[in-house]
């Protein structure tokens, strides 16, 4: 049995969240604002949407130190992709499907930047070498040609307290190993071993 408070039209929607305030998509550009460009410039963390051609969605964290996205002009972004699990779900969407959108934190401001776009991917060595960290290049280029640019208001990070450290309780231990060993029925010592080698990939190859 469906839900039968279920919201399925755009007339049901507004008729509970209201109308837009007037002019409020003014805000809304089609390139990169001199506000957004000071915002992306000091961000050291995104976080990158993507879809692959059936819609299944994908939202990847990325960060790196504060500017590490290069502002190409005004309607062009370059975020550099460095070494992970190689599962590449983000970067396989892209070559399906290029609409992206992107979220650009700044920790301790409450407002966010959003940017959303079409991706290409690239290797062009010269770039990589231009978003190197730590000594090494990008092990590839997103390039977002930017379609809409936007700050976004702080009313989500007030009401999380995210920026608040007292607010944050304990660090919660998140063990990959565990999780490995649960579901392949594995004992601890295998779970140790895997965790060790978390770790070691944290600190050797970021």
């Amino acid at each position: 049995m469906g839900d039968p408070h279920a919201i399925t039209d755009k007339s049901a929607l507004r008729a509970i969240i209201g109308e837009p305030l007037p002019g409020l998509a003014l805000k809304n550009e089609a390139r990169i604002t001199e506000e957004a460009r000071e915002y992306i410039e000091r961000s050291p963390f995104i976080v990158l949407a993507t879809s692959d051609a059936e819609g299944h969605l994908d939202a990847s964290p990325k960060g790196d130190g504060p500017g590490f996205c290069l502002i190409e002009d005004e309607r062009t972004l370059v975020i550099p992709d460095r070494p992970g699990n190689k599962l590449a779900y983000g970067l396989e969407n892209i070559l399906e499907r290029p609409q992206v959108g992107v979220i650009f934190l700044l920790p301790g401001t409450p407002e966010t930047v959003r940017v959303n776009g079409r991706a290409e991917l690239t290797a062009d060595r010269e770039l990589l070498e231009k978003l190197a960290a730590r000594g090494k290049p990008a092990t590839i280029a997103i390039r977002i040609h930017v379609e809409e640019c936007f700050h976004h208001c702080a009313k989500a990070f007030i009401r999380s307290k995210l920026w608040k450290p007292d607010t944050w309780g304990e660090r919660l231990k998140v063990s990959f190993g565990k999780m490995a060993a649960k579901r392949m029925k594995l004992g601890d010592e295998v779970a140790e071993k895997f965790d060790a080698a978390v770790e070691e990939d944290y600190r050797e190859n970021l």
